[in-house]
């Protein structure tokens, strides 16, 4: 019953959700408006276990000292900290994005501060593998590098210094066979989506349920 209670919940209520996106017609409009409240309310829920399981394996590794020990006491520490500037300016706030707010302050400081290293730490990972994607070893690599070569220079203003047609290959390029290639990704994407979601409203994929 475990496995078999969790699989029906998943059937009906995937059915009704299909059903009422081609039938948005009383009860059935008003029916898929409640299943996403309560879709909301699991999603809520299934945050607070997974602060919960982040909180507890991170004190469990500073307790056994466990190598790395000390970026788990950052990690705790500063979610912590967010945690309770958040609940003091929604406490003292009208809205958590208030100028000179507490939570405001830590997004200022400290997060943005923190997603631009991330981001700037990625670029040398892209250049990187752009310089061993784009040696021309084949015919191929040699278009991959004439092509990432015309888009990077029609982007900045050196490139219209160099030859004012750039900009508008580069155009060409990202409006055409870059969108073209983009359109395949998005159906593979779509069909992909659909085909597991029948899965698992069929009760043929459940990896969930572990």
């Amino acid at each position: 019953m475990k496995k078999e209670i969790p699989l029906a919940i998943t059937f009906i209520t995937g059915l009704i959700i299909i059903v009422t996106f081609f039938i948005p017609h009383q009860p059935l409009g008003t029916m898929q408006q409640r299943l996403l409240l309560w879709y909301s309310i699991v999603l809520g829920f299934t945050m607070l276990l997974g602060m919960d399981s982040l909180l507890r394996s991170n004190i469990q590794k500073i307790v056994r000292k466990a190598p790395g020990w000390p970026f788990a006491l950052v990690l705790i520490i500063g979610f912590l900290g967010t945690l309770i500037a958040g609940i003091y300016t929604w406490a003292t706030s009208e809205s958590l994005l208030s100028l000179g707010s507490s939570f405001m302050y830590v997004y200022t400081y400290f997060i943005i501060p923190l997603q631009a290293t991330m981001f700037s730490l990625l670029a040398f990972f892209i250049a990187s593998a752009a310089y061993r994607a784009f040696r021309a070893r084949s015919l191929e690599a040699t278009l991959l590098l004439i092509t990432a070569a015309i888009v990077m220079l029609g982007r900045v203003p050196v490139g219209v210094e160099i030859w004012d047609k750039l900009p508008v290959m580069q155009d060409w390029i990202m409006e055409v066979p870059q969108m073209a290639a983009k359109r395949g990704i998005f159906i593979g994407i779509a069909l992909g989506t659909v085909a597991m979601s029948l899965r698992v409203i069929l009760g043929l994929e459940r990896t969930y349920l572990s």
